[in-house]
């Protein structure tokens, strides 16, 4: 459906004065919303005719057909650009998603670093989605379309439109049953009580190891004193405590032929994929390609690489059709779409360091500007750089020094590889000197559970376990990023959940198994509070049934700004079809929102299966549902605050995950795990 807000300008552009007639031409500009996102300016030109008589006063008027003509047309969502840019430069991305500002380039820069960059892929670093660099700049540089086409002074600027979410509005909720009685005492006002707790600026946005994130495990294993549960944590708290490492560079350079380059100008590196090391010097380097091992084309063949430095090109070899010659078509292979797989082959090989040329050094610093210069958490023991070798991104300036006079050499390599398919090797001679040394501190985080027992002693030992991550990105100097959404809108849930499951073992109609509760941390970091569960259960896994997770259920996204009922379902399905088909039966006959299975597709590139704390219970076997609403403008962003929240949504959503728990755990017969989930 379209909306037209409709801008009249009316301009005399024509007059006649003459016997019969006078003429001018009225301009209409019509600002269109095409589902309140797709913004188009239409000029509508009328020609207005005014008839006189003898004595020239006016006799009649007549409008013509209007012309229109399309004058701008632009998906966005509408805000000022002001803001935006504002808005754009508060951006924290941990996890590699949120808007950044475009880096620039010099001219000079950009001519001297064409030859040496492969143009055939879009640059891929650590982390990095399939868009490309180019792509990804020009989508965060590109102005917002005003409704203003005068510029304005500050105190003139008149107000923009901007599309609004729509709120939940009432709905009826059956109580037919134990169960959706105590589904209903989880209510919006109780849960926005949590919430403003959880996401106010005293708990400093709750970041994993910090200060903020021990006020929010207080406050929730105060709550689940209050409730009753047992205090079954360690020294008898409701803690589940484990040691993560807390890593970042301590000296890090690179020096080629003497001269030095800028850490995070010239090159970067991801202190949690690399090893702490002293000064490693060679005199000579290996251009070797892309660095690939594969049947279908391999670099590393009759090539010594045995503690040596090698140099190579991100992503794999296209041929002229761009097609790739390890695939034989557009899509690209493992080498190119998972960035560790290049760097446990060159361990595997003996290479001492990876230099990968990076063209647009100062996008992927930007994008990754939280991982590069903020510690990074590791679970203690569980080093990921072990398992692959050190590495540096390099800009072609720095490539340039390396190769020196084998230049035309490389380049001639690397046209050959593209042409033929046909890896070629180039011996340089430099002088490379690379230190990484990092520093360590040793951090302590919480996972923090709430248990109600079952009602029936033969099955009382099986568990159905509900999780959200109650962590968020805590200070970045004056901002707090609260997280109201992310995800306090789930934490505030699972409150509301276990209290409703405690009032009815109060009243003696708890089903018959048992419900924990557990509120993870570090699920911003990695998943790491989920990890460390899975990995060290408090109750057998053999004996968890499923698990219920939620994350981000109090806003609505795009696609769904006019219909706040829905909420997306993930891995459901991927397990166990029955856990899918119990929660659907109880939504149809419940809650009845739309549910959305469209980042449940085994080809979602947003691959928000992996992506949350549901994930790590999956891999251990376990069916696993993940309920979510989608992400936001203000997702990990300072603006992501509780008055924003649509409580009565997450109420809804919260009864739903409370009514498929209920049905898990007072069924007769456990669920079974029929499907692999892949």
């Amino acid at each position: 459906m379209n909306m037209k807000y409709l801008l009249s300008l009316f301009t005399l552009t024509f007059f006649s004065l003459s016997l019969f007639a006078q003429q001018e031409k009225l301009i209409t500009e019509t600002i269109a919303y095409d589902t309140i996102i797709n913004v188009s300016i239409v000029k509508r030109t009328v020609t207005k005719t005014t008839f006189l008589n003898k004595k020239g006063k006016e006799e009649k008027t007549e409008l013509s057909a209007p012309i229109e003509e399309i004058v701008s047309s632009e998906k966005i969502i509408f805000e000022d650009k002001n803001k935006q840019e504002k808005t754009i430069n508060e951006a924290v991305s941990p996890t590699g998603s949120s808007p950044i500002p475009a880096p620039t380039t010099s001219e000079e820069t950009e001519e001297a670093s064409t030859a040496i960059v492969d143009r055939s892929r879009p640059a891929m670093a650590e982390g990095t989605d399939s868009k490309s660099a180019e792509e990804a700049r020009k989508e965060a540089a590109k102005p917002s379309l005003s409704v203003s086409v005068i510029p304005k002074s500050e105190d003139e600027m008149e107000e923009v439109f901007k599309p609004e979410e729509k709120k939940m509005e009432d709905y009826s909720f059956p109580v037919i049953d134990d169960a959706s009685r105590m589904a209903a005492t989880i209510t919006a006002i109780d849960l926005k009580k949590h919430l403003s707790v959880l996401a106010s600026d005293a708990y400093e946005g709750r970041e994993t190891g910090k200060e903020g994130q021990k006020k929010a495990a207080n406050y929730i294993a105060e709550h689940f004193a209050k409730l009753g549960c047992p205090d079954f944590g360690e020294d008898k708290t409701y803690f589940q405590s484990y040691p993560l490492a807390a890593e970042q560079w301590d000296e890090i350079s690179i020096t080629v032929n003497d001269k030095s380059y800028e850490y995070l100008k010239d090159f970067y590196s991801f202190p949690s994929s690399n090893r702490s090391r002293g000064p490693v010097e060679r005199d000579d380097v290996i251009f070797l390609g892309y660095g690939i091992d594969d049947p279908k084309y391999n670099d590393y063949k009759g090539v010594d690489v045995k503690n040596k430095v090698i140099l190579v090109y991100q992503g794999e070899p296209m041929d002229r059709f761009q097609n790739s010659y390890i695939t034989g078509k557009a899509e690209t292979s493992e080498w190119t779409n998972d960035w560790r797989k290049k760097l446990e082959t060159a361990r595997k090989k003996g290479v001492k360091t990876v230099l990968l040329i990076e063209k647009d050094i100062p996008f992927y610093v930007s994008r990754y500007a939280y991982q590069l210069t903020e510690p990074v958490l590791i679970m203690d023991g569980a080093d990921p750089a072990k398992k692959l070798i050190n590495s540096c991104y390099i800009s072609p300036d720095v490539a340039k020094e390396i190769i020196g006079s084998k230049y035309d050499k490389v380049i001639s390599a690397r046209d050959e590889i593209r042409k033929t398919g046909k890896p070629k090797s180039v011996k340089l001679k430099s002088d490379v000197t690379i230190i990484q040394r990092e520093k360590k501190e040793d951090v302590l985080a919480e996972n923090v559970m709430g248990f109600i027992r079952g009602s029936d002693p033969d099955v009382n030992d099986e568990t159905i376990i509900i999780t959200a991550h109650y962590d968020h990105l805590g200070k970045r100097a004056d901002d707090i990023f609260n997280g109201a959404d992310d995800n306090g809108s789930g934490t505030s849930a699972v409150l509301e959940i276990a209290e409703a499951f405690a009032q009815a073992k109060d009243k003696g109609i708890q089903p018959r198994r048992s419900i924990l509760v557990i509120a993870v941390s570090g699920e911003e970091k990695g998943l790491l509070g989920s990890e460390h569960y899975v990995n060290n259960p408090v109750f057998p896994l053999e004996k968890t049934v499923a698990n219920l997770n939620v994350d981000m259920i109090g806003r609505v996204d795009e696609k769904h700004l006019r219909n706040p009922n829905y909420v997306y379902v993930i891995g459901a399905d991927r397990l166990s079809t029955t856990l899918d088909d119990i929660n659907k039966s109880m939504n149809e006959r419940y809650t009845k929102m739309e549910l959305d299975y469209t980042f449940n597709e085994r080809d979602d590139p947003n691959r928000f299966y992996y992506r949350s704390d549901h994930y790590n219970f999956a891999e251990k076997g376990i069916p696993a549902a993940f309920f979510f609403s989608g992400v936001h403008e203000d997702y990990h962003r300072a603006t992501d605050t509780y008055d924003k929240i649509d409580y009565k949504k997450v109420e809804r959503i919260a009864r739903l995950v409370f009514m498929t728990a209920w049905e898990l755990a007072d069924r007769e017969e456990r669920i079974e795990v029929d499907r692999s989930g892949e």
